[in-house]
């Protein structure tokens, strides 16, 4: 399955930003681990000491922004399960920002982040290679909107690229 087969009427608009950043022709089990790679990649690249930086006041650090990307996967990856195994159900959204205070990202370090990346980036691949093409195609309802899983799976590989063009841009 490749980006390129995703349908606008499988997404709400919101997401477009982080789909339109996915190659149309990204297959997406091979996007989700060249994504692993190149987050790694650019987290190793890293100094310790910087991880904790906020290029303004207010602003989440690196280590939370990387939070960030852990659980909208592990929360987003959910709603793909859910939706691949055609559940009608409609699925909750949650507020980014009530997670990062409590995850208490800034205490760990940069190797615990990146082993916490991996390890759950290593699920979402093993969750994805269990589903058929067919699974993934069927259509649900995520925060209020139809979805379907794939359009969710595709959406964490958009949103990696829209935050690490941030790292990139504001905290390097």
């Amino acid at each position: 399955m490749i980006r390129a087969e995703i349908n606008p009427n499988e997404h709400h608009e919101y997401y477009g930003r982080y789909l339109d950043l996915v190659d149309n022709s990204t297959e997406l089990i091979d996007g989700f681990i060249q994504g692993k790679n190149q987050m790694v990649e650019l987290l190793e690249s890293i100094p310790e000491e910087k991880m904790s930086y906020r290029y303004q006041p207010g602003k989440w650090s690196i280590n939370e922004l990387i939070q960030h990307l852990i659980d909208t996967e592990r929360i987003f990856m959910y709603r793909c399960l859910r939706i691949a195994r055609n559940d009608k159900t409609q699925l909750a959204g949650f507020e980014q920002d009530d997670y990062i205070i409590p995850s208490e990202a800034d205490k760990k370090s940069k190797t615990e982040i990146i082993e916490e990346f991996t390890v759950n980036r290593n699920n979402s691949i093993v969750l994805l290679k269990s589903l058929s093409d067919e699974n993934l195609s069927f259509i649900g309802n995520a925060n209020g909107a139809k979805a379907s899983a794939r359009s969710i799976a595709f959406t964490v590989l958009g949103h990696d690229i829209w935050h690490s063009r941030i790292i990139k841009e504001r905290y390097l």
